[in-house]
């Protein structure tokens, strides 16, 4: 069954010409559009399937602070600002709560990096309380069981993944900017070496800027242009039960799984960091700058089958401007939920909270998260091709953060101070090994 996910109806026609076009119509293409054109950029989005229709409504929904990595803790801050903001601004419903986030552990390695992390926190103005296990038992009571502690972030909360986008979009229309459903962008056209449009299947967008916020097609979509992006996917999957009669924890994660309420009253289900990895020809190119990652994963990362070669995201090849594209062919990412993974989710979740035995299975689904080597996104101008600004590889970390990379890519485009530094983000970090040292708290 697919993911839940709201409408949003196409743009009559394709603009000939735009201040800059965007492509891709997940949570980070139509921020980043909205945000440009709030002032007064014309702004387009094209977008190959559905908006929203890939991870971004594919993910927990989770706008956290807590235990993010310090390059990203600004935009994490900002972004929660932001989705407020943008309710109260458009009057559009983002399903945005913040109803605080709630972590235990009975691993008290896990308790002590908490512990650093809280203390860094403080730091950077961020409030999170360390659970003694007194306080980690009675926050999560719900488990009928003790844990040795926990951690409660209070300004942290989530977005309703299936109304979050879409409802951007529809703010973004308001504003004149226009969205384009199964329009794929082909190409680009260039002159002198920079940006003069964007070639789409239904036609050319003449524009001196592109923001690709492509996701998992991101780096397959660079190298048609000569620009080496090193990206990974991996498949994971989400079970979601039923509403049952005893109100469990908004949004609580465990070493062994989490679990996230829905604003229907369901929930979401998911094991952090599991999946499946579907050998491809762009991953056996990437593998090197990968195992790192991979191998601090290694026991919630499992091999996977022919599904990255099928959906055809991770080719290595070059198509042509004027034929059908692999974005062409499938248009929406939509892989096959692993059975062995929906099955250990439901049992994990069943065994820590004893009231979802009375809730039923209602859909399982599966997306592809899109990573790169630090698992810190790329988003800045393309040194190589002048005016074509990349915004991808957001790790599974996107969703929460999707108002302040919008933001941020607003600022970069139009020249105005950025609202965070973007030299942590700047896509020439990839040209280096990725055995340096990433921050872990």
């Amino acid at each position: 069954m697919a993911q839940p996910l709201r409408h949003v109806e196409t743009s009559p026609t394709l603009p000939a010409r735009a201040d800059v076009v965007v492509i891709g119509g997940g949570i980070i293409g139509v921020f980043a559009a909205y945000y440009m054109a709030r002032r007064g950029l014309s702004v387009a989005v094209v977008e190959k399937g559905r908006i929203g229709a890939e991870q971004s409504s594919r993910n927990w929904g989770w706008c956290r602070q807590q235990n993010r990595d310090a390059r990203e803790l600004p935009m994490a801050t900002k972004s929660l600002e932001l989705w407020e903001k943008f309710a109260a601004d458009t009057g559009e419903d983002t399903g945005f709560t913040r109803h605080g986030l709630l972590y235990l552990s009975d691993d008290e390695d896990e308790i002590a990096r908490w512990a650093r992390w809280r203390d860094f926190a403080k730091t950077a103005g961020v409030t999170t309380h360390l659970l003694s296990g007194r306080e980690a038992a009675e926050r999560g009571r719900a488990t009928g069981r003790p844990w040795k502690g926990g951690v409660f972030s209070p300004t942290d909360g989530t977005a309703d993944p299936s109304k979050a986008a879409p409802a951007v979009a529809a703010a973004l229309m308001k504003l004149g900017g226009s969205v384009h459903q199964k329009c794929a962008a082909r190409g680009l056209e260039l002159e002198g070496g920079r940006v003069s449009g964007v070639v789409t299947e239904a036609g050319t967008i003449k524009t001196r800027t592109v923001v690709l916020a492509g996701g998992a097609w991101a780096s397959s979509f660079c190298r048609q242009l000569g620009i080496r992006f090193p990206q990974a996917t991996v498949r994971q999957t989400i079970v979601q039960v039923s509403a049952v009669e005893q109100r469990l924890p908004d949004a609580l994660a465990t070493a062994r799984v989490a679990v996230t309420r829905r604003g229907d009253g369901s929930y979401n289900l998911a094991i952090s960091g599991r999946g499946r990895v579907d050998p491809t020809p762009q991953l056996m190119r990437f593998a090197p700058q990968f195992v790192p990652m991979f191998a601090k994963r290694w026991r919630n990362v499992f091999p996977g089958g022919m599904d990255g070669i099928r959906w055809g995201h991770e080719t290595l090849a070059r198509w042509k401007l004027d034929a059908p594209t692999p974005m062409e062919r499938a248009r929406i990412l939509d892989p096959r939920p692993d059975p062995a993974g929906v099955r250990e989710t439901h049992r994990r979740a069943v065994a820590m909270l004893p009231a979802l035995r009375e809730a039923r299975i209602e859909n399982t689904w599966a997306g592809y998260i899109d990573s790169t080597p630090d698992g810190v996104p790329g988003i800045g101008e393309v040194p190589e091709v002048p005016g074509f600004i990349l915004a991808a590889g957001f790790s599974g970390h996107g969703f929460g953060i999707g108002p302040g990379a919008g933001h941020l890519i607003a600022d970069l485009v139009t020249g105005d101070k950025p609202i965070f530094d973007p030299v942590p983000f700047n896509p020439a970090r990839f040209r280096k090994s990725a055995w340096g040292k990433v921050a872990d708290f």
